[in-house]
């Protein structure tokens, strides 16, 4: 079987239509526009030329902060590779940014020691990692505020994530909710801490929080990313949880990879309406035995000043290695938090929600998929995500605790070695310093000495800049035949509120 392009429309802040965010963006947040512009706003292109991170021009925190009226939308290209260690928090806090990790010469960008968060609506991140380890978390009790993500972001409207690499965070790796029209695909979540420094009021001890992510969001579709060694929170859907009716969050959850988990993997969802289709589940050595069958665990809140019930629930197609009933019949490795045979009725749906679209695999396909493409694999795959696909075929590995694989408590001096060395290149001649090379230009008929081509529109419909960042990437998915299959008809959801504050 190969693969069905399913034709699914939700409802949603108004986008134009018809133009991708980069060919092979799918799902809810396919029309972001990130750093796009427009004629009378062309996007400004800002060089990263170095790794330091100190604010001035050439860094990345200087292109990141830059501000809005001096950029109304932004490209941000990498002219040099390596890994940023960063000085302190880092925000993406301005919108209608682009940022084009495929463009580094070399080995590519990884940024380390402190979270990176979305704090802007219109935001498109390629081909970044992040791996944030332990340097900055022993220096004060965290109680789980979201200091302590790898990533993420929360209240963001229109943002894809795509082919990005999460890791050794405190809390969680990579959480993203309560926004609405978010695509987060084709990343790999791996190895966040385990016994590290993260603590809340009450504990006695640093927790057992190496944690995946909490997804969610008004219109949100998650497919092709890979989660390993996680202990908890592969994801966990955030659900209608904060101040939102039942029916707030719609997502899909599809052709993912969960590999590894420890407790729990993927669960909650409370009030929500949830696609659960055609993911593969490998239990491995730090999967507890009660959950190795475990498709879903969903949660209500019952509570005198909040009350959710269970979320809604449509489940196909998932394969579970070792677990062939469930394979057969997803619902019965569904585990009702709390509930009964009656809940579990109330949860079920037989049509799926229209939260597309997209491209669905087979589980067994999207596997073999995942594998080859799921992270920063552009420009090149580094060492440590080799290490991870390479255990999730062999059935190895398991959580840590800290970076390298270290026991808890040993000095970041010692632990700082296991980032990978990414090497960095000489980088295209670029004279006008319009993200576009020049040798590129000269051969689409372009001139190198004048940056103001960067806006034109190609006859693709992207602009010139556009057309070149997305010319160093090539679209998974178009690998793999298609199916034989018609395309599927889900049923839509009914339009939801508008998004409302929220806490984490």
């Amino acid at each position: 079987m190969g693969v069905v392009v399913l034709g699914l429309m939700a409802a949603g802040p108004a986008r134009a239509q018809g133009l991708l965010a980069f060919p092979g963006a799918e799902g809810a947040g396919r029309f972001t526009s990130g750093g796009r512009g427009t004629a009378a706003a062309p996007t400004t292109v800002l060089e990263v030329t170095n790794l330091l991170d100190d604010g001035k021009p050439g860094s990345l925190r200087y292109a990141l902060q830059l501000s809005a009226d001096k950029a109304p939308a932004r490209t941000i290209v990498f002219r040099v590779s390596g890994t940023i260690h960063l000085a302190s928090p880092l925000t993406i806090s301005k919108a209608n940014t682009t940022i084009a990790g495929q463009t580094a010469p070399g080995d590519g960008i990884c940024l380390a020691d402190y979270p990176v968060s979305v704090k802007a609506n219109n935001v498109i991140v390629r081909f970044i990692r992040f791996r944030m380890g332990d340097k900055n978390q022993n220096k004060g009790f965290v109680d789980g505020a979201g200091g302590d993500d790898a990533f993420g972001g929360t209240r963001n409207n229109h943002l894809v994530v795509d082919h990005c690499s999460m890791s050794w965070s405190t809390d969680e790796a990579f959480s993203v909710y309560e926004g609405d029209s978010t695509t987060l695909q084709w990343n790999l979540i791996a190895e966040p801490l385990n016994y590290s420094y993260h603590y809340e009021a009450g504990d006695k001890d640093f927790e057992r929080h190496g944690f995946g992510g909490i997804w969610g969001g008004q219109h949100s579709s998650f497919h092709h990313n890979l989660f390993a060694h996680c202990n908890n929170r592969t994801p966990r859907f955030n659900g209608s949880r904060y101040t939102h009716p039942a029916g707030f969050e719609n997502c899909d959850f599809s052709n993912n990879v969960i590999y590894d988990w420890g407790t729990n993997n993927v669960y909650a969802g409370e009030g929500g309406n949830y696609n659960v289709v055609n993911n593969y589940y490998k239990p491995g050595p730090s999967t507890n035995p009660k959950t190795r069958a475990q498709v879903l665990n969903p949660y209500k809140i019952d509570k005198e000043k909040g009350r959710l019930p269970y979320g809604k629930f449509y489940l196909a197609g998932n394969y579970v290695d070792g677990a062939p009933a469930v394979t057969a019949h997803n619902w019965s490795g569904v585990v009702m938090n709390g509930g009964t045979a009656a809940d579990t009725v109330q949860s079920k749906v037989t049509q799926p929600f229209a939260l597309g679209p997209f491209t669905l695999q087979p589980a067994k396909t999207a596997y073999e998929a995942v594998l080859q493409g799921a992270g920063a694999i552009r420009p090149v795959r580094d060492t440590l995500d080799q290490r991870i696909v390479g255990e999730v075929r062999t059935g190895t590995g398991t959580l840590i605790d800290v970076q390298g694989h270290y026991p808890h408590g040993t000095p970041y001096s010692v632990s700082q070695r296991a980032w990978p060395v990414l090497k960095s290149a000489p980088a295209p001649a670029d004279a006008d310093h319009d993200g576009m090379p020049d040798a590129w230009e000269k051969a689409h008929g372009l001139n190198p000495q004048n940056a103001a081509d960067r806006a034109l529109r190609a006859a693709n419909g992207y602009t010139h800049l556009e057309t070149y960042l997305n010319s160093l990437v090539p679209v998974a998915v178009a690998r793999v035949p298609a199916a034989p299959k018609p395309v599927k008809k889900w049923a839509p959801v009914a339009k939801p509120v508008a998004p409302k504050a929220v806490k984490k």
